[in-house]
Parts: structure tokens; C-alpha cells; sequence
């Protein structure tokens, strides 16, 4: 494989529910040996990047903040590049802190930016409808992802994506996607690690999400079988992966 750099799916990959995967944090040691370029992807938006860089050194993995581009970082950049700086959040968890950090203003005050992302229990009636109107009274709609589902400790969960398309349904506005599988996202990663979507590979555990979305933009796609794969989506697939492994641990022989 003529690879040089990596975009590395995190949750599912790295690690599923409150387990890191075997082997996975000696992978990342070995690419940053071999002086691989890599980034860390994630379209989790229930935490912000510090608390998932946290999250991966508690699970023994070495990397820093800066090494990881998630979906909550892409709606950021966007947010700033419009140079509007108002937005009704739509999440839960702490990955507001990501907004607050750069002075972006979290309002139900005349928003320009409706932004969903997993919002997990706060996705009540109250909320949606809420969203809901100021999308009707103007305001942009942002996804920070579009997924159906994701694992958990408790088998799949509904992700963003489902109530994304009710507002999308109700509003008859379409979401701009800033998570991946968008060509933004893959675009403002390989950007941040100075990489060129042809020597590069995604490695993920959704056919969709990681896969489609990095042939679609001129990179290779590596299923991994754990986290949310499932063999029946994948033979039903018209999505072919460059390679499957059972886990990330077997890069290493593959590269």
C-alpha cells in the first residue's frame, strides 16, 4: 500500500463504549515511529475536543489535541468563515466549549445558525420545536453530522441524522453537512496535516460515513469490523472498501 497519511475514524475504531480497541494505541505509536502523517476524525459531538483528546490519553493512547479534526471543530470554522457569530446549539454534553472558546455566541436570541449535532435526551419535543421556529424565522441549518446511528455500551443508538431530516422535513431547508462524509471535512483535515487526498487513507467502521465519503473525494477507504460495522450492510453495499480488517491493529501488516 503507497500510502503517507491517515485520517483515523476515533470512536468505533480507537475504541468502543468504555474499552480502547486491542492493539489500536500500538498502531498509532507505530505510524508516528514510521513518520506517518495522521489526523484523528470524529463526528461525535456530545464532547469537546479536549475532553476527547482526554479521553484517548486515559485510554493510553499518545497524541495531542491539534491531531484531531471532529465535526463540532468543521462547524466552528465554518460559523467564523461567514462572519456571523450566533448560533442555537442543539447537543449535549460539553462540546459548546468549542464554540465559547473562539467568542461564538449561543442564543435562542435571533440566531444565524441552527446546529445539531448528537444531542441524545435533549432531543425533546421542546428543542426540536424550538429549533424548528427559528429555522422558520431565518436561520441557517447546520449538521454537524448527518449519521443514523451509532454503539454504544447498550447496542445501536439513534444519532443526529433522523432529526436533522425531521427539520429539514418541516422546514423545507436543507441542511449544510460540515461532519464528514462532506468534501469539506476531508478537504480542511488533509489541509491540516499538509497531505494530498490521493496518498492518503480514511479508516473507519462506517461504509457510509468513512468510506463512501473518502472515495467520493479521491482517497482509499479501510473498513475496520469493529465499532458499528455490520456484515449484512456491508454485502448489501455497493460501496466496496479498498481493504477490510477485523481491527486497526492489523495496519500495521497491511502497510
Amino acid at each position: 500500500m503507497h500510502r503517507n497519511s491517515f485520517l483515523i475514524d476515533i470512536n468505533g475504531v480507537l475504541y468502543v463504549g468504555k474499552k480502547p480497541v486491542d492493539g489500536a494505541a500500538d498502531t498509532i505509536d507505530f505510524l508516528r515511529e514510521k513518520e506517518y502523517r495522521f489526523r484523528f476524525i470524529s463526528n461525535a459531538t456530545r464532547a469537546c475536543r479536549e475532553t476527547l483528546c482526554e479521553k484517548l490519553r486515559n485510554f493510553g493512547f499518545n497524541i495531542s489535541e491539534t491531531e484531531i479534526f471532529s465535526a463540532p471543530i468543521a462547524a466552528v470554522r465554518y460559523i467564523k468563515n461567514s462572519r456571523k457569530n450566533r448560533c442555537f446549539l442543539l447537543t449535549t454534553g460539553d462540546v459548546h466549549k468549542d464554540f465559547k472558546n473562539v467568542e461564538i455566541i449561543l442564543t435562542e436570541e435571533k440566531p444565524d445558525f441552527v446546529v445539531v449535532g448528537d444531542a441524545g435526551d435533549a432531543f425533546t419535543f421542546e428543542n426540536l420545536n424550538t429549533a424548528f421556529n427559528l429555522l422558520l424565522e431565518g436561520a441557517e441549518l447546520i449538521a454537524m453530522e448527518k449519521d443514523r446511528y451509532w454503539r454504544t455500551l447498550k447496542g445501536l443508538e439513534l444519532s443526529a441524522g433522523p432529526f436533522v431530516t425531521a427539520l429539514e422535513y418541516a422546514t423545507d431547508k436543507k441542511a449544510v453537512v460540515v461532519g464528514k462524509p462532506s468534501e469539506s471535512f476531508f478537504k480542511l483535515a488533509l489541509d491540516d496535516m499538509n497531505a494530498e487526498p490521493g496518498k492518503t487513507a480514511v479508516i473507519g467502521d462506517d461504509i457510509v460515513t468513512d468510506i463512501e465519503g473518502a472515495k467520493r473525494f479521491g482517497m482509499d477507504g479501510i473498513l475496520v469490523k469493529t465499532g458499528k460495522y455490520r456484515k449484512d450492510i456491508v454485502e448489501k453495499s455497493k460501496i466496496k472498501p479498498d481493504k477490510i480488517l477485523d481491527s486497526i491493529a492489523e495496519l500495521k501488516g497491511y502497510i
